[in-house]
């Protein structure tokens, strides 16, 4: 078995608010990513959290900041060109772009 490098970050006391973004990253990986797919081991739930991490730093919009990008491909600032889609861990998280013209 594969051992990482996590180490825990104990947070501060009486700062409650330091958790609070923590808490909605994994709500939305469990309800966009873990609960709607089969694992069938621990390399298959890496891929996954792999993917959605790519999806959720670069793809995704997020209304706490305006609907921005947190980490933006360059292919995000195109006003013109079709329109793409991209897919990822088998069309379960979609991500439209425009196409560089």
């Amino acid at each position: 078995m594969d051992q990482t490098n996590i180490e825990p970050v104990l947070l501060l006391p009486k700062r409650p608010n330091m958790n609070a973004y923590l808490e909605r990253f994994m709500r939305s990986l469990k309800s966009e990513c873990l609960e709607k797919v089969i694992f069938f081991g621990q390399h298959s739930l890496e891929r996954a959290f792999q993917e959605h991490i790519a999806h959720y730093h670069a793809e995704r919009n997020h209304q706490g900041i305006d609907n921005q990008l947190i980490e933006p491909d360059e292919e995000v600032a195109h006003f013109t060109g079709n329109i793409e889609c991209r897919e990822r861990l088998g069309g379960l998280l979609k991500y439209y772009f425009r196409d560089v013209a």
